[in-house]
Parts: structure tokens; sequence; C-alpha cells
């Protein structure tokens, strides 16, 4: 697995430095090994910049280095780009209010639904409010890339 990661960061390294430093970005790398493929954190004075408006530019930024390393290994794995750790705040915010909306459903009984997330962000506030007992979660069914969860009370009853 060693050589996989160590392939797989010098891929994304070298794919990171292609797009960024032609557009003249200060900026540094670091590669941790993550979920099935790796973590990749920029750190930049110029964050701001490669984070873009609620991480939409870091979204672009991520497709074109997974683009990228997978032009030269077809079945890499996952890329996860962060930069000055804006990630990690954005998924910890999204996860408090869906906790809060959870919260919010369970005292009034009411369905309640989060803002259109993409596949990843549906992902994890599934798996988190799968945790609550009595909250259900689902997305609503389209063709759209971002889709909208509804957050219930579901009344489980335990298996016989």
């Amino acid at each position: 697995m060693a050589d996989v990661t160590e392939q797989l960061t010098i891929l994304a390294i070298d794919a990171t430095r292609a797009i960024l430093s032609p557009l003249g970005f200060t900026y540094t790398l670091q590669a941790e090994p993550y979920e099935e493929g790796i973590s990749l954190m920029i750190t930049s004075p110029d964050a701001r910049f490669i984070i873009g408006d609620e991480g939409d530019r870091l979204d672009d930024l991520q497709y074109l280095i997974n683009r990228l390393v997978q032009a030269k290994w077809e079945s890499a794995p996952r890329i996860r780009v962060d930069c000055d750790c804006y990630r990690e705040r954005a998924e910890a915010k999204l996860l408090r209010r869906a906790r809060s909306r959870a919260e919010r459903v369970l005292q009034t009984g009411k369905p309640l639904m989060m803002e259109r997330l993409n596949a990843y962000q549906r992902r994890l506030v599934h798996n988190a409010l799968a945790e609550i007992p009595g909250i259900c979660t689902c997305s609503e069914e389209t063709e759209s890339r971002f889709k909208r969860i509804t957050i219930s009370r579901c009344e489980c009853s335990p298996e016989s």
C-alpha cells in the first residue's frame, strides 16, 4: 500500500504544481493517506483565491487534479484537495447545521430540509444523522448533481 500512496502522492503533487505554479501562487503541499486515497493540503497566503466562494474553486481544483492523475493512472484512488483546512471547517459547519435541524425535528415532529448538497456532503449528513435515534434522512430523487436531504422522525421498531 505504501507504494500506491507514494505513487499517488507524486502524481498529485505534480498535477497541483502544473496548475498552481503557472498562475503565480505561493504555496506548500502536504499529502497524507485519506480513506482509500490521499488528502492533499495546500497552505498558501493566496488561500482565498484558491478556495473561491464557498469552496467552488477548490472543488474545481480537486476535480482537475483528479483528472490529471487519472490521465496517467486510470484506476488511481481519489485525491481529496484542501486549502488551509477549509474543507475541515466547512464539513464541521455542515454537520452542526444538520444536527441542529435533527434536534428541531425531534422536538417538533416536523420534517426539515437541508440546502442543496453534493454527493459527498450528502453522505456526510446521512452518516452523521444515522447515529441519532429516531431520525431518518432521505435524499430527493432528481437527476441534479446537487440534491436536498429531508430530515424527519422515524418510528423504528426493534427487530424481533
